[in-house]
């Protein structure tokens, strides 16, 4: 007890006591493993109002364009989950009373609504079919019925693992009839291809601990010329001070004050850059194909379901596997932890484990490990699977496709 407070004092332990001995590697949907690179520089605190923040901005700003597939100069950050990025975008491009059209593919393309709902906007919802990828013809009936001035949607959904992959016709349609598009990318950005300018779409969103490889709580936004001037327009006053778009221009854009930068977080979200431009996005993108679909073939070679058919829309950054009737996702995603140290997670209503293939997590050593502690898990908790099998149709996978990339070189 304090003697002078009368506040107990806690009896706390360091973090290397909390700590496992051996760190999980970590294979759910988020967040992801982070290069060495990303870890020092999240180390780093400098004056977030001094030249050489301005710099690292700079930077910033020019590997995200890279990155977004956009010449937009309206690129900024946001201190918090890509979650803060997406309420951003609905407070600033929504007056109240406008509409939207949020395509609701499962749980996170629903959260788009929630925070629009919240911004005094008349919210629509077109729901997609589970294991369906958005209808462009559904979703042109839709607009021409509701007349919105945004439309929201996900590339990728995590909590189904289902990939809209008609977003550039979606995209098309919204467009000719003059509604702005929102797109959260946060599970896909780096992952795979997502062209904002070509695609005609006005705001992408996306957070650093998923496809970027950098530490969660700093995230990234783009808006379209279209849609800055939605904001620069804007008549009504807005009641977020902190996701002002206009306010956080200063910070991005002229050197001047917002509020005090996460500085640690955005050196570390410029080297997560700096990696992904190095490599080139599109050895990126054959990286995270070939690796996730190396790990569709293991878990198939098992015995064991995907959750969504190939031909339809399955999602290669995070890969949904069926649940034996038997089990539970709790049971596997506990088992897998403390015992293999690997970590997997469950969903958000469907009855389902999911392994990413994000950013660090595509790398071969990597998938060896966590499909080797997956069927070892599901013959320790009573499922009877082909691990060998699996093992050998994942590196049979990965061989044909090395050798195939090491004739293109060729």
């Amino acid at each position: 007890m304090d003697s002078k407070t009368g506040i107990p004092r806690p009896q706390i332990q360091s973090l290397n006591d909390i700590l496992p001995q051996e760190p999980l590697l970590m294979m759910g949907a988020g967040p992801v493993p982070i290069p060495e690179r990303v870890a020092k520089a999240n180390s780093v605190v400098i004056n977030h109002l001094g030249p050489t923040m301005a710099k690292v901005i700079d930077q910033v700003k020019q590997m995200a364009r890279y990155v977004f597939q956009t010449e937009s100069k309206w690129v900024l950050g946001v201190a918090g989950p890509a979650s803060a990025a997406m309420e951003m975008s609905a407070v600033n491009l929504l007056q109240p009373g406008e509409k939207i059209l949020c395509l609701n593919n499962g749980f996170f393309s629903h959260r788009m609504a929630e925070m629009a709902t919240r911004a005094g906007a008349e919210v629509h919802e077109l729901h997609i079919p589970v294991h369906e990828a958005a209808d462009p013809e559904r979703v042109r009936k839709a607009i021409e019925k509701v007349r919105p001035k945004v439309i929201s949607m996900v590339q990728g959904e995590t909590s189904n693992t289902v990939c809209n992959y008609t977003l550039k016709d979606i995209a098309a349609i919204a467009k000719s009839y003059g509604c702005l598009v929102v797109v959260d990318a946060v599970c896909t950005l780096s992952t795979m291809p997502l062209k904002m300018d070509e695609w005609n779409v006005d705001c992408v969103i996306t957070g650093g601990q998923k496809g970027l490889s950098s530490i969660p709580g700093v995230s990234l936004v783009a808006f379209s010329d279209a849609a800055w001037k939605v904001i620069e327009d804007r008549s009504s006053p807005l009641t977020h001070w902190c996701f002002d778009a206009r306010l956080a221009e200063n910070f991005w854009h002229r050197d001047g004050y917002h509020y005090t930068a996460p500085v640690s977080g955005i050196m570390a979200l410029h080297e997560a850059l700096a990696l992904v431009c190095e490599e080139t996005l599109e050895l990126r993108f054959s990286r995270h194909e070939r690796c996730s679909k190396a790990l569709q073939a293991g878990i198939e070679g098992m015995g064991l379901e995907l959750f969504i058919k190939e031909k339809e829309a399955r999602l290669n950054s995070v890969v949904g596997i069926n649940i034996p009737e038997t089990l539970t996702a709790k049971q596997i995603c506990d088992h897998i932890s403390d015992v293999y140290r690997v970590e997997i997670a469950g969903s958000f209503g469907q009855p389902i484990v999911r392994i990413g293939q994000m950013g660090e997590q595509c790398r071969e050593h990597n998938l060896f490990r966590t499909l080797h502690a997956f069927g070892s898990t599901m013959r320790d908790l009573g499922i009877r699977v082909d691990q060998p099998n699996g093992m050998a149709e994942m590196e049979s996978y990965l061989q044909s496709t090395s050798q195939r990339r090491t004739r293109s070189v060729a």
